[in-house]
């Protein structure tokens, strides 16, 4: 875990303002929005830039951001009202997979594969520009009716392997006036808080498939098409 640094308030809104300006234009898509899961936490000085971010990049169709906080910050004294030790397990898991041995926040990972310091507005703006220039390995449709979600996969290139499809659900806009721990005393504003994140399915990879789900209340979903559940990310969608 990387110590902490201490930002002051007018640090995280130069920073956010200066966002609009790093990131490029949509370019040409491949098979959905690009996915950049930020591993954060209320209770790290440093994290707040990085949450500024991710608000920026939720303002983009061709980006899924999702916020997954984590709770190994609680013991210094708060705890994140939003962390989920599913989330710690997580950052853990791809830290594993990629052979690191350590994890830290702000980290983002991009399309399950590049770690990124959260707060490197540039580099992820190059990886996303990258990843959305590639072409499709996958058809991926979503349709919603009612309570039931039904998928439809078809592979574009030769995908065999132990993929599964993962369905996140987030609030949008989150809250929180921090009394103790590093950040007393702000109240900070957290884009697209994961609130549910669980695999309804398998897919080989080799054939077409259809596959149905439950989805129930109002909360905005998407669904993830990752190898390994711990590796790459070959398609995502919202569902509307």
């Amino acid at each position: 875990m990387k110590k902490a640094v201490s930002v002051t308030m007018k640090t995280m809104l130069a920073g956010a303002a200066a966002l609009a300006f790093l990131l490029p234009a949509a370019s040409q898509a491949q098979t959905g929005p690009v996915v950049v899961e930020l591993f954060t936490s209320q209770g790290c000085s440093s994290c707040p830039p990085a949450d500024a971010l991710l608000h920026k990049l939720a303002e983009r169709e061709d980006v899924l951001p999702l916020a997954l906080h984590v709770d190994y910050w609680d013991y210094i004294g708060w705890k994140d009202q939003f962390a989920d030790p599913a989330h710690t397990r997580r950052q853990k898991a791809y830290a594993h997979a990629a052979g690191r041995t350590m994890i830290y926040t702000p980290q983002m990972i991009v399309q399950g594969i590049d770690d990124v310091i959260g707060t490197q507005a540039m580099r992820i703006a190059e990886l996303v520009q990258s990843y959305r220039a590639e072409p499709g390995r996958v058809t991926l449709d979503v349709v919603r009716n009612g309570d039931t979600a039904t998928i439809k996969l078809a592979p574009l290139a030769d995908l065999r392997g132990d993929y599964v499809v993962q369905l996140v659900r987030y609030t949008p806009r989150r809250e929180i006036s921090i009394t103790r721990g590093e950040l007393a005393g702000h109240t900070l504003s957290y884009a697209n808080v994961v609130e549910d994140w669980r695999i309804v399915g398998e897919w080989p990879g080799d054939e077409a498939t259809t596959l149905s789900f439950d989805l129930t209340g109002d909360l905005p979903a998407a669904v993830l098409i990752q190898d390994n559940e711990y590796g790459p990310i070959i398609a995502a969608a919202r569902i509307e």
